[in-house]
């Protein structure tokens, strides 16, 4: 399934919207809230009250007039004895009373749509987050926000308009209709509908037209945004290439594209807006033009005029906002689709049907002729077999694009093996729960990217409602805790965006605590040192090899160095074990191992 979605033809609009209201319905009538339900039908009811209201309302306004104007007749003469202050009163008091019920619905819902959207928003993060790793290397960050963010506003916006909008503006129509047909001639039913119906059309049909022009500016808005999210990820990549200027040209190049797009949008809104004053202006005019000469005629009485125009204005007000609902919720649908798109899309590692949850008992790993490739067309393993027996360190070498990194993937279970087994103590990855799997295994990457919070934070991500003493102690475990106590504020201390605020070695540590935290049997050691300076590389590795005591650990290194002391070293070449063996066994094999760390050896001695 495509993770993007467009919604471009008229044909296929109503269809996909239909689709996606009956998806926010349950959210507004959840079968485990009751309240939520009992609210829903109290602000429908109160709802329907302020209508009956705001339609009964110009009544007492036509009284007060014929009062006045000594012309009500028989017709009028229930409400004459209020006089004509009284029925004025009246009037204003109807007014207040049908904003009052007005404001009265939105108190009542606004808990229900407030939770409808929370749960929403907790529904896809969620899901996010289940997506597999594939997945989230094909989309941009600031795109994959931005689809959110404004799906998360559009379900808002249906929510309460939808609700309360078009809906009451169909009540409050259909009750006008009836008086117009029931207490004047059938021709201003008829005027009415007429102007209502030329409205309508005109709303939907140039709607539809900026619908796209619309989908465009979103697109252009999306892309802009993902640019400038990716610029300032990458300031240092920025600042070291003196590249802000490039930076800035792709930025506006992008807000050019968006400025283009949303001049065609103001243009056609305008067009729009004019092209409905016109046809309400007609309608409204042609209707006054009738109840004037009634009351010429005598037919009316002056008080009927003003409940006529009344009515007229009445009609006008919601009419306008159906044009301004029906776009925006015609936006709010195609912003909704994109992100229901992204609720749709499949993950692809999942757990099985009645998966159980991993039970390690020493930690024992084995690869039994695994084979995967991230592309069909290019496998990566090619039939790799090995074992690490519980409580060892074994080592995975060799060149760029051997395996290396996709055998630590495929035992955390990033991506599912497309042939073969891994298994743990024997139970194949593909059986157990995926957070079971995540609970034992715990990883130190090569770059350790830090939350924008503070060192403590940072450390205790490693198991929730981690007590500050058993963060410390941890700390002290990957040799940062001397280094943090003399901040000045200490484990307050914040370390910036992606620990910008910290040096390699130091997030290093930090990375390597956290996991300490977790406690995990097994651990994995994804070239963990391979970024830093020799120096900072032999303290870190001190503070590895005692996070590894009584522990499984499968170490992806680069340099040979750090893992001469591995209790079995595995080449690997093109996805395939071509040796196997201790430091030493392998050196007197004088294979392809002895090549890398005779090469590494030279580089070393000049880099001397």
């Amino acid at each position: 399934m495509s993770p993007r979605h467009s919604v471009t033809t008229s044909a296929e609009m109503p269809k996909n919207g239909g689709k996606i209201v009956a998806r926010v319905v349950p959210y507004l009538w959840p079968a485990e809230h009751p309240w939520i339900k009992r609210r829903v039908v109290l602000s429908l009811f109160v709802l329907f009250l302020a209508k009956f209201i705001a339609v009964g309302t110009p009544f007492l306004y036509k009284a007060a007039v014929d009062a006045l104007a000594k012309d009500g007749g028989d017709s009028a003469a229930w409400m004459l004895g209020f006089g004509a202050v009284g029925l004025t009163v009246a009037y204003g008091m109807a007014r207040l009373m049908g904003v009052g019920f007005q404001q009265l619905r939105d108190v009542i819902f606004a808990r229900v749509g407030q939770r409808a959207l929370r749960k929403l928003a907790l529904e896809t993060f969620v899901h996010i987050h289940r997506l597999s790793m594939r997945y989230h290397l094909t989309r941009k960050t600031g795109g994959l926000s931005r689809i959110v963010e404004r799906g998360v506003k559009g379900v808002e916006f249906l929510l309460r308009f939808l609700l309360f909008s078009i809906g009451p503006l169909i009540i409050e129509l259909l009750m006008i209709a009836i008086v117009l047909a029931t207490l004047f001639d059938i021709s201003y039913l008829l005027v009415v509908a007429a102007v209502i119906a030329l409205y309508t059309l005109f709303t939907f049909k140039v709607t539809e037209w900026r619908v796209k022009l619309r989908k465009v500016m979103n697109d252009q808005d999306t892309d802009a945004n993902q640019k400038a999210v990716d610029s300032l990820l990458n300031f240092e990549t920025v600042k070291y290439f003196g590249a802000e200027a490039r930076e800035a040209r792709r930025y506006d190049h992008a807000q050019a594209g968006y400025e283009a797009a949303a001049v065609k949008t103001s243009y056609s809104l305008a067009f729009l807006n004019f092209g409905q004053a016109f046809l309400i202006t007609i309608g409204l005019v042609a209707v006054m033009v009738m109840a004037a000469i009634g009351v010429q005629n005598g037919t009316l009485t002056v008080g009927d005029f003003v409940l006529v125009n009344s009515y007229m204005i009445q009609i006008t007000l919601p009419l306008n906002m159906l044009g301004t609902v029906y776009r925006e919720i015609r936006q709010a649908l195609i912003d909704m689709s994109e992100m229901f798109v992204l609720l749709d899309q499949p993950a692809e590692v999942q757990n099985k049907p009645g998966a159980k949850a991993l039970a390690v008992a020493g930690g024992e790993i084995e690869l039994d002729n695994v084979i995967f490739g991230y592309d069909p067309e290019r496998v990566i393993l090619k039939g790799v077999s090995l074992k690490v027996g519980a409580g060892q360190k074994v080592a995975l070498v060799g060149s760029s694009g051997s395996g290396k990194s996709t055998i630590g993937r495929l035992l955390f279970r990033f991506y599912d093996v497309t042939g073969g087994a891994i298994r743990i103590d024997g139970q194949d990855l593909r059986d157990v729960t995926q957070d079971s799997l995540h609970d034992a295994i715990g990883v130190v990457p090569q770059d350790t990217v830090l939350f924008n919070d503070t060192v403590g934070y940072n450390i205790a991500y490693g198991r929730d409602n981690a007590s500050r003493e058993e963060i410390e102690v941890a700390a002290r475990a990957a040799q940062i805790h001397d280094f943090i106590v003399s901040l000045p504020e200490g484990y307050e201390t914040r370390v910036g965006e992606r620990g910008l605020k910290l040096s390699g070695g130091e997030k290093q540590r930090v990375g390597i605590a956290r996991t300490l935290l977790k406690n995990p049997p097994i651990l994995l050691l994804d070239e963990a040192t391979s970024a830093l300076d020799t120096d900072t590389e032999r303290e870190i590795q001190s503070a590895l090899n005692r996070a590894g005591e009584g522990r499984t650990v499968l170490t992806i290194a680069h340099r040979l160095s750090t893992i001469a002391d591995a209790d079995r070293i595995v080449v690997l070449e093109q996805g395939l074990v071509v040796e196997e063996g201790t430091h030493v066994e392998l050196l007197e094999r004088n294979g392809r191992y002895a090549s890398l760390w005779q090469r590494q050896s030279a580089e070393a001695d000049e880099a001397a």
